[in-house]
């Protein structure tokens, strides 16, 4: 954050200041969470669903924290306080007018904004390491990509800042447009129009409409970077200012820049030769595992290529980077007495596009010795498909049958029936299939027995976790990696 007054932050949120005995001292840093509070800090109390960060004002002022910004005056906290009438916009004003004072400081500074329906977080994390080769870089935590958690990244950013990557989400339209009015880019990204979050959208066409907006949202001079094998993406193109720079692989647009030869080597790392917008060729070999990340990594690259990062830099570092946000295609090994297995967490979330490219990773896979791996396909519910979600989960179970996996566990629910009766549709689409085993659940525990009982008797034996956060799968991640 760019140092500022307490009287300064009062004026960018549109608050009114009540004076406390830190009135006069300097914010460095703004948080949300109390328990992060402390010298220097701005503390923003938003109202959630268990609890009213209101409740925590006076500790942070026993911590150290220099204001609070509030929507009612909390007595006696000790502290300056200024009082708007909605806590979350206040910090995406503040978010703004932080940036906004970087932009007034020497030196250049660029804000890189991307979606997609998939592929954000992942995209996200290839960025940061390679923009951080240019120059310091801000990018959020995990998913911080909403009112709350773009804004709070944003404030992360200071004098000395040349790049933030900001991730940006929707389950509405008009929610990218206000987050670019918060923090407006230079170089928009739109990774791929999918059917995440179908229900709130209620079509394809409403979310290209949602997604759309971080184009329209680029400053005057900005470029627009478009997944070119993607339509819907693709039709975005004259709604960028500046123009437009096009990644993919199965397209003839220019200029672009392409992944060609793709290939992946037994632990699914992808492997492709890279071909920039002047045709020269690079060979990249992926850190992180998953060949449906090439196209994630393609457009990482288009973006360091803009900003003047030589190919065979850019391969070194998407080579050197092994891990990325947690429960997004992580691998590990996981021993409980005479079961071993890989396990590839991809818990985090999990729609359509999202679980089959989960599931051919999973295909993909094979073990260092060259044996065959017996492929255990563990898979949750996934949620806010609307109308059409019986369908897709029981597409997504013929799409799992169809690559030849030897075992699916539908998980459901045994204290919610809508989670429960999507893993049973997932279940039934992949035993209409056939030629695999099938099992639906209704927890993790049981789902955990049958996943050692078939670790336990074959070895190579590998596990995928696949699922929406309410699944509960990325809690059997957790209690596999202790």
């Amino acid at each position: 954050m760019v140092p500022m007054s307490v009287e300064e932050i009062a004026k960018a949120v549109g608050g009114s200041l009540i004076a406390g005995e830190t009135q006069s001292s300097t914010a460095t840093n703004t948080v949300s969470d109390s328990r992060q509070a402390g010298e220097g800090s701005v503390f923003v109390a938003i109202k959630g669903e268990r609890v009213d960060g209101h409740d925590f004002v006076a500790k942070v002022a026993q911590q150290g924290a220099v204001a609070a910004i509030v929507d009612h005056e909390v007595p006696a906290a000790g502290i300056a306080q200024i009082v708007v009438d909605d806590t979350v916009a206040a910090l995406g004003a503040l978010a703004k007018h932080n940036i906004e004072r970087r932009r007034e400081l020497p030196g250049d500074f660029d804000i890189i904004g991307l979606t997609g329906s998939v592929g954000k977080t992942t995209t996200k994390d290839l960025l940061s390491a390679l923009m951080s080769t240019l120059g310091p870089t801000v990018a959020p935590i995990g998913s911080f990509n909403n009112e709350i958690g773009l804004p709070l990244t944003a404030l992360n950013i200071d004098a000395d800042t040349r790049f933030f990557v900001a991730e940006m989400g929707a389950n509405h339209v008009g929610e990218i447009a206000r987050l670019t009015q918060i923090a407006p880019p230079n170089t928009a990204v739109v990774l791929k129009v999918g059917v995440a979050h179908l229900g709130e959208f209620g079509s394809r066409e409403r979310i290209a409409q949602a997604k759309s907006e971080i184009v329209t949202g680029l400053l005057p001079d900005g470029v627009a970077v478009l997944n070119g094998d993607d339509e819907y993406v693709a039709s975005m193109a004259p709604l960028a200012p500046n123009g437009m720079l096009w990644f993919g692989k199965d397209n003839d647009r220019t200029p672009g820049v392409k992944a060609l030869d793709i290939t992946a080597d037994s632990a699914d790392h992808a492997q492709f030769t890279l071909e920039d917008t002047e045709g020269h060729h690079t060979r990249v070999h992926l850190g992180i595992p998953g060949i449906h990340n090439v196209m994630n990594a393609l457009a990482a690259a288009t973006v360091a290529l803009r900003y003047g990062m030589k190919p065979e830099r850019i391969a070194e570092v998407l080579a050197a980077k092994h891990a990325i946000s947690p429960h997004r295609m992580a691998l590990s090994e996981v021993s409980r007495g005479e079961a071993q297995f890989t396990l590839i967490d991809d818990s985090f979330n999990a729609n359509p596009d999202s679980m089959k490219a989960g599931l051919e990773g999973l295909e993909a896979w094979r073990p260092q010795d060259g044996g065959t791996p017996f492929r255990v396909a563990l898979l949750g519910a996934m949620l806010e498909l609307g109308g059409s979600e019986t369908e897709l989960h029981e597409e997504v179970g013929r799409f799992a049958a169809g690559l030849g996996l030897d075992a699916i566990i539908a998980v459901g629910s045994d204290t919610d029936s809508h989670l429960h009766d999507m893993a049973q549709a997932l279940a039934r689409g992949a035993s209409q299939a056939g030629g695999v085993s099938v099992d639906c659940v209704e927890n993790i525990d049981r789902a955990e027995q049958l996943v050692l009982a078939m670790a336990a008797s074959h070895p190579d034996t590998v596990v995928l976790l696949k699922g929406s956060h309410a699944s509960g799968l990325s809690a059997l991640a957790e209690r596999w990696s202790k």
